[in-house]
């Protein structure tokens, strides 16, 4: 059985482009394999703290030592590392805000970047632990910033997936959203056939 792990992080939540060409990409596999299994984080509908001194500390006090508190933040933690770890396909739906991911998803992967859980230091620097997963994201844009110095999105996904130890990525974009129906449309189409294509 495949697992899948859909987030979405418009702060529209379902109604976003980026959650809905998402939700379509899922559908799609869904509908051709009823035995994938879905856990769906919406982090528009439900965010997740950012990380603070208090959550860092509660993480980093062994766990016989850590107070009731402390021991319900790593609980909350261990829970999002949990349904990365069991997952085979990650599905992040990522609108771009001012130039950069949303400060909710930037949240969810600072909490899943654990140091001897998700990834390790070696002598030879950083290693991911995650691996043999794949990687779908689903991006859009008011403008065009593929390819641009405006697009800081690529690189910071790509980085961080790829720290953790998910090297299979696949992003699939839609620009132009706000430059007029013709755009809009034509660029919601190409994503739509290339998530399909992709799904297939």
């Amino acid at each position: 059985m495949t697992n899948i792990l859909h987030i979405d992080s418009s702060i529209f939540s379902g109604d976003g482009v980026s959650s809905t060409l998402a939700r379509q990409f899922v559908d799609t596999l869904v509908a051709r394999d009823p035995e994938v299994n879905v856990v769906h984080r919406d982090l528009g509908r439900k965010p997740i703290p950012h990380l603070d001194a208090e959550r860092l500390t509660a993480l980093n006090t062994p766990a016989e030592a850590r107070s009731p508190e402390q021991a319900r933040i790593a609980a909350e933690t261990d829970g999002l590392v949990q349904e990365l770890q069991a997952a085979d396909l990650v599905v992040l739906g990522v609108p771009m805000y001012n130039f950069a991911v949303p400060t909710q998803l930037k949240a969810w992967f600072d909490h899943v970047a654990r140091a001897g859980v998700t990834f390790r230091y070696t002598a030879d620097g950083s290693e991911g632990l995650l691996k043999g997963k794949r990687a779908v994201v689903f991006t859009s844009r008011g403008g065009l910033h593929r390819g641009r110095a405006s697009d800081s999105q690529t690189a910071f996904l790509t980085t961080m997936l790829q720290f953790i130890g998910i090297e299979d990525i696949k992003i699939v974009f839609a620009e132009g959203l706000n430059l007029g129906e013709v755009p809009r449309r034509d660029a919601l189409a190409a994503a739509t056939a290339e998530l399909q294509a992709l799904a297939a």
